[in-house]
C-alpha cells in the first residue's frame, strides 16, 4: 500500500536525514581528517571533506533527528518540528555568519560551507512546514463517531 504524503512523513524524512548525517560524521570513510575529530572546538574533521564537524556537532544532529522522529508522530508535532527547526537553523546561519571561523566563539564548529547549508536547511524546513500545513488542511476530517446505519 502506498503511503500518502503527510505532515508526519515530511517530518520523519527530515529527522532521518539528520540521524544519517549525525552518524556519518563518526564514520572515517566519509569524514576527512577523522583523526582530528574532537568533542568541542578545534575539530579539524570534515564530513564529505566539506562540512566541519565535531563530536558535539554530530551529537546535535543525532539528537535533532531523534526529536524529529518523536515529534512527527502527529501532524501538529511534525509541523512544529519543521517550523522550530527552520527557525533554529536560521539562527545557526546568523551565528556562523557573525563569527570568525578561527575565533574562540566557533564552538560548534562551523565553516563557510556549514553556514550556507544551515541557511538552506532553514529555508527547506520552513517550506516543508508550509507544505505540511497545506496537506493537513486538505486531509479529510476524521471523527470518532460512526455514521448512523453504518
Amino acid at each position: 500500500m502506498a503511503r500518502r504524503v503527510s505532515p508526519q512523513l515530511l517530518g520523519e524524512l527530515v529527522a532521518v536525514a539528520f540521524l544519517v548525517v549525525g552518524v556519518l560524521g563518526f564514520v572515517p570513510a566519509v569524514t576527512r581528517h577523522h583523526d582530528q575529530l574532537h568533542v568541542w572546538k578545534g575539530s579539524g574533521a570534515e564530513l564529505l571533506g566539506v562540512f566541519r564537524v565535531s563530536v558535539l556537532h554530530n551529537a546535535v544532529h543525532i539528537a535533532f533527528g531523534l526529536v524529529g522522529l518523536v515529534a512527527s508522530r502527529t501532524a501538529v508535532g511534525a509541523r512544529l518540528y519543521l517550523v522550530c527547526g527552520g527557525i533554529a537553523y536560521f539562527g545557526f546561519w546568523v551565528y556562523g555568519a557573525a563569527i570568525d571561523e578561527r575565533s574562540r566563539a566557533n564552538v560548534v564548529p562551523v565553516n563557510g560551507a556549514d553556514n550556507w547549508l544551515h541557511l538552506g536547511l532553514a529555508l527547506t524546513m520552513l517550506a516543508l512546514a508550509w507544505i505540511a500545513a497545506k496537506l493537513d488542511r486538505a486531509a479529510p476530517v476524521q471523527t470518532a463517531m460512526k455514521p448512523p446505519f453504518a
